[in-house]
């Protein structure tokens, strides 16, 4: 039998090194298309510095920005895979190697005794850990490193309940306006609704992970998520905060149920590189590699 932890170490070392030097193909289809379709002669050049940028970075395997990340993890592990508490220490472990070998720069900066130097923060916080126990033998891991510029412009708000959805709207398209040039356009948006003030930013963080353009399953959502998309560009925003081009590529929603006295909305902001990369490990220790 394969040493189920050593597999989990090798493959999250490997989902590192493809987010960070390798975009989802849905997100490269994207930044051509606002390349081609974009008619401003600034805007253009900028999408296509940028799509020139990712093409540099997968076919040299080098990280595609020098801000390679906070690394979070978001893991579903079945009730019935052989491992469970080995599996934050195998994701450390993975952590260090690929700071070393891809390289990703060292951002792990403690309060107190400053950079850990290799992406794990020393009181046992860094990498997040996104943990959800589900049914099966299976563990789905995907791993997401999120630049600093982009975390910046997150928003939290806590909402009057008495302004429902509309209220929503209007603080998404605010944190939208806010975020401005700041975060390296065109953007995709993750909004979480509902829960509470940590839920609701942990919902738009996992928004983000669905593909560019595969809608929430329930058709209002759906219709939520179309209609602030159209709004947001309106923004003009631009590539690069340029005022050319798309301004934001997708919106995701994630809602949860709520205090009656209480609306929590979390806007999580990506630029341009959504960063991204998923595998799923049998109980065997067989690896399965999402698309990419």
């Amino acid at each position: 039998m394969k040493d189920i932890a050593q597999v989990i170490e090798d493959t999250a070392t490997r989902l590192l090194k493809i987010a960070a030097t390798e975009l989802p193909s849905e997100v490269r289809e994207a930044l051509l298309k606002g390349e081609r379709e974009t008619e401003g002669a600034l805007g253009k050049s900028q999408l296509h510095a940028i799509n020139e940028n990712v093409n540099i970075a997968e076919t040299q395997i080098k990280p595609m920005c020098q801000d390679t990340g906070i690394v979070a993890f978001f893991i579903k592990v079945g009730d019935k895979f052989p491992l469970k508490s080995e599996i934050k220490t195998a994701l450390i472990k993975a952590t260090k190697r690929a700071t070393a070998a891809v390289p990703l720069r060292p951002n792990a900066v403690d309060m107190f005794k400053g950079n850990t130097k290799n992406n794990v923060g020393l009181r046992g916080y860094v990498p997040w850990f996104y943990f959800d126990l589900v049914e099966g033998d299976r563990c789905e891991i995907i791993a997401m490193p999120k630049g600093g510029g982009s975390s910046n412009v997150g928003k939290m708000k806590m909402i009057p309940p008495g302004k429902g959805i509309k209220g929503v709207k209007e603080f998404v398209v605010e944190a939208l306006a806010a975020a401005g040039p700041l975060a390296c356009p065109p953007y995709t948006v993750g909004v979480g609704v509902g829960g509470g003030e940590d839920m609701c930013m942990n919902l738009a963080k996992k928004a983000l992970l669905r593909p560019l353009y595969k809608y929430h399953e329930d058709p209002s959502i759906a219709q939520i998520e179309k209609e602030l998309l159209e709004i947001l560009n309106k923004l003009e925003i631009g590539a690069m905060g340029l005022g050319e081009g798309p301004s934001v590529l997708d919106v995701h929603m994630e809602f949860a149920a709520r205090h009656p006295a209480s609306l929590p909305v979390g806007v999580v902001i990506s630029c341009w590189a959504l960063r991204h990369a998923g595998a799923t490990i049998d109980k065997e220790g067989n690896v399965e590699w999402h698309p990419h």
